[in-house]
């Protein structure tokens, strides 16, 4: 079903339409040779991924700072693969990371081809919890960046999704109304809940569970957006 009067069209960046765990996973795998790191990087991935996803949500929470998620995501699966890595040497792979990140450039299906229809008509906006140094390299250098009149990071709004004042600065930063604008984002909590009850409509990409939150619309691929928008 259509959805009507929608004028502008927020994003959220990674796992959305940037391919974060194939560019993350490229970035380790750049570290891991630089450094001398004797592990298997998809061994590595298998335990870091849930401790990552564990420690965003502790840092969208406020529970952790950003140095202590960088260190420590990396900290906690290293003792876990029982490899021994000093401070020092955790501290150097976690700069790496951040500084190899953004310059892999591979996006989800249909990423560009989506962005190249819906800017026909919309608005296009990005809303990410990403951290501010990065988030533009990223989008810059897998030619996003242009499709994008407003970008609000976490950092810049001082809150993290969901909380409703960063979709406020957004909204206000792109003289957008919430009643004409749709929130797409994987994040069920974080995207969809928080934009919802910001008074946004919302979209909700997940494409390997069927959400059981079935008041929100869902797609599995972004040419599915073509249903909605």
């Amino acid at each position: 079903m259509k959805l009507t009067n929608i004028k502008h069209v927020f994003f959220d960046l990674d796992h959305t339409l940037w391919d974060f765990d194939r560019n993350s996973a490229l970035a380790f795998k750049e570290v891991f040779e630089k450094q001398k790191i004797e592990l298997n990087v998809d061994d590595f991935l298998q335990v870091y991924m849930p401790i990552n996803f564990k420690y965003w949500e502790r840092y969208r929470n406020n529970s952790v700072t950003k140095e202590v998620l960088r260190y420590g995501r990396l900290k906690d699966s290293f003792d876990s693969l029982k490899f021994d890595a000093q401070d020092t040497t955790i501290n150097i792979i976690a700069d790496n990371y951040i500084e190899y990140l953004p310059n892999n450039n591979h996006l989800l299906e249909g990423s560009l081809e989506i962005l190249d229809h819906l800017s026909r008509n919309y608005k296009l906006h990005i809303i990410t919890n990403g951290f501010e140094e990065v988030q533009h390299k990223k989008m810059r250098n897998s030619a996003i960046l242009d499709y994008f009149e407003t970008i609000t990071t976490s950092e810049d709004a001082g809150v993290k999704k969901p909380h409703p004042l960063i979709f406020e600065k957004a909204l206000k930063k792109s003289g957008a109304q919430a009643s004409n604008s749709v929130m797409i984002g994987d994040n069920l909590e974080a995207d969809i809940i928080g934009a919802h009850e910001f008074g946004m409509h919302v979209i909700h990409l997940s494409p390997k569970t069927q959400s059981i939150y079935n008041q929100y619309p869902k797609i599995q691929k972004l040419k599915e957006l073509l249903n909605y928008l």
